[in-house]
């Protein structure tokens, strides 16, 4: 099997579905011309024109409304923002619009439409551009949101979040664009909702996404040394929330580490520990744990930055906690 970088994965599923669907387009800063900010979009200028791949003024509120309204007329939009910091200026459109419509039409007007962009921290790039917003849109019924972890699961997560008739929300990161993986060349779709086994395991499960599932791994190889098995697990998509799978693992671990790159209040591992107690509490042999940034905006100091970012050992001190 090939093996391609992750924006070449967003880049293949993009291109896949707008040749299949004249509906679809592609909006955003520097997606045309530039071929992208990250180069997720290289040759689609070419490939589709400008009428479908469109370079917009920096102003996500604008296009994130054009968006929003023009799957009113049947439409199939995919807009990208070049970070969903930039979001912010624009999320009323996500959730007073995209997320609500559908219901306050009485499912007269639909809204099949993708927001795509990295989130989370990407380095040095201090407090406001560094925020991880998945518990923040997940928060909100009406959208979906997928947070991929590697490029088979990216390109077969935003061929579907394509296809779907809801809004959905597809975070990336920067740090992820350049990563490789096997891609098979033939079509392939995957469900959106379901999480990933990537590791199966007998001591303790451990759940994680996105661009920080890669420390879990690094914990789990290091833990798998210590002839500790966990059970690792892919959520894939944030909303919905795969928790049969957790709780199905649980029940035979026992224990549960939580991974995520996010504030500690109010977020997904908050959610997964609430649903876990409630549901499978007489399974748990010791407390849930769950690691996450520091609770302070992001800084800038790469000194800094690091004992703010949670890594593979904060993982595997808190798998030596929930065993002792």
């Amino acid at each position: 099997m090939r093996t391609i970088q992750f924006r070449e994965a967003i880049c293949e599923a993009m291109s896949e579905e707008m040749r299949l669907d004249e509906r679809i387009y592609l909006m955003g800063e520097e997606v045309a011309e530039y071929n992208g900010a990250y180069k997720a979009s290289k040759g689609m200028l070419d490939e589709f024109g400008e009428k479908r791949v469109i370079d917009t003024p920096i102003s996500e509120l604008g296009f994130a409304g054009i968006g929003v309204g023009s799957t009113m007329t049947g439409n199939r939009p995919i807009i990208e923002f070049m970070t969903f910091n930039f979001a912010l200026v624009g999320i009323d459109q996500i959730i007073n619009n995209a997320a609500k419509i559908r219901q306050m039409s009485g499912g007269q007007f639909p809204c099949q439409i993708v927001f795509r962009g990295p989130t989370a921290s990407a380095g040095q790039l201090a407090a406001t551009h560094s925020q991880a917003f998945e518990s923040w849109y997940a928060n909100c019924p009406g959208l979906k949101v997928i947070v991929p972890s590697n490029p088979y699961d990216a390109k077969g997560l935003l061929k579907a979040a394509i296809r779907d008739d809801d809004p959905v929300i597809f975070m990336e990161s920067e740090q992820m664009y350049g990563d490789k993986g096997e891609v098979p060349e033939g079509e392939y779709v995957l469900p959106i909702g379901v999480a990933d086994i990537k590791q199966v395991g007998t001591d303790v499960t451990l759940v994680s996404f996105g661009k920080i599932f890669k420390e879990a791994q690094k914990a789990a190889d290091a833990l798998a040394k210590e002839n500790i098995l966990c059970e690792l697990i892919d959520l894939r998509t944030i909303r919905p929330l795969d928790i049969n799978t957790i709780i199905e693992s649980v029940k035979k671990t026992n224990r549960l580490v939580i991974l995520e790159e996010a504030w500690p209040f109010g977020n997904i591992s908050t959610e997964i520990t609430y649903q876990v107690q409630s549901q499978a509490f007489d399974y748990l042999d010791a407390p849930i744990q769950k690691i996450n940034t520091a609770d302070t905006p992001a800084p800038y100091s790469p000194v800094l930055l690091a004992e703010w970012l949670p890594n593979h050992e904060d993982v595997v001190r808190a798998v030596h906690k929930v065993l002792s």
